[in-house]
């Protein structure tokens, strides 16, 4: 077997004691910036890795930030966690993800595996995890930080939006345009909850003007654009007198209007497609539809700055609330 490069291999290539070395290498202690300098340039030479495990042990906290998000294959998450990286990149933290599928079993496990490895915290996805998983949190002696949705009580800090506002600020927005006969398209509401807010938004809205849906399609599996194709296909067949479709994403819009082109149905002046997120694959359309669009990236950063800025020896984060507002498009 190879021989492990150890912290004293280091400190004898940068010609320093292994205590010098050990301060220089974690940016604590009174090192000067020659010997920062030399440590850094032998430990990359050599090959050294180091023994976080062991660092974590001893102070009680890991460098790693355990983040968990319900998908990896919606490019919303993927762009949050771009942000999250980005805010960290520099810091010496290292995020760890995790992906629950939406399933809140599943994310109990991932929670509890993270913090067996004493993370220097936790971002969370949503606000509506089950009693045990609340308690995982709560006595996490972590900083917790839950993203993406605002309609809850946070466990602690939190980053992101109303999703009950943004589904009752769409309505607001297309009924201004003249709109009234609306459709609802949607998937997977029964683990969405982030969804499920908005559309309960969009129906009040329209109650208050007097509205209701004309017709409601849900479908319990994952949002895609085949999906949104063939429920709005089915949706039209039996409604063709709808002058608004709200879907409960991007993906799903997408669909519908791609339905609409084939089947030669005017969007926007004749339909309305109205999705969720402002994903760049929008302005790939030949036609406009309408959308909320969400700033992902930034509600990334902002959740790595709260945990960057947190006192190791005070897990708690004072209870940040940051609440960022969609930006809406109607596409008329």
């Amino acid at each position: 077997m190879k021989k492990r490069i150890t912290l004293s291999d280091v400190a004898a290539a940068a010609g320093v004691s292994k205590m010098t070395a050990s301060r220089a290498l974690r940016g604590t202690g009174d090192v000067s910036r020659s010997s920062m300098e030399k440590v850094g340039r032998a430990a990359k030479e050599i090959g050294y890795v180091g023994n976080h495990l062991a660092m974590s042990l001893a102070s009680r906290r890991s460098d790693l930030i355990g983040v968990v998000v319900p998908s990896f294959l919606n490019v919303v998450f993927a762009e949050v966690l771009s942000g999250i990286a980005e805010s960290l990149d520099g810091s010496g933290m290292q995020p760890v993800f995790g992906v629950t599928d939406y399933d809140p079993d599943r994310e109990y496990e991932i929670i509890r595996n993270m913090l067996s490895w004493n993370p220097a915290g936790l971002i969370i996805t949503g606000l509506d995890q089950p009693d045990e998983t609340l308690q995982l949190l709560e006595n996490a002696d972590v900083p917790v930080v839950q993203i993406m949705d605002l309609d809850g009580t946070p466990v602690d800090a939190c980053v992101g939006l109303s999703h009950h506002a943004a589904g009752a600020s769409m309505a607001e927005a297309l009924i201004a345009k003249g709109r009234r006969r609306f459709g609802y398209v949607g998937c997977g509401l029964d683990r969405d909850t982030r969804a499920r807010k908005r559309f309960t938004g969009f129906k009040e809205a329209l109650s208050a003007h007097g509205l209701a849906l004309k017709t409601t399609w849900t479908g319990p599996g994952p949002s895609t654009v085949k999906a949104g194709r063939e429920f709005t296909a089915q949706v039209l067949e039996t409604h063709p007198e709808l002058d608004c479709i709200y879907y409960s994403n991007d993906d799903l819009a997408v669909g519908g209007a791609f339905h609409c082109i084939a089947a030669g149905i005017n969007v926007p002046e004749a339909l309305v497609i109205a999705g969720f997120n402002g994903l760049d694959l929008v302005e790939s359309l030949p036609v406009r539809i309408a959308t909320s669009r969400t700033p992902r990236r930034e509600i990334g950063n902002a959740a790595a700055r709260i945990i960057l800025g947190s006192d190791r020896d005070d897990p708690a984060t004072g209870g940040t609330r940051t609440e960022f507002r969609p930006e809406i498009e109607t596409g008329l």
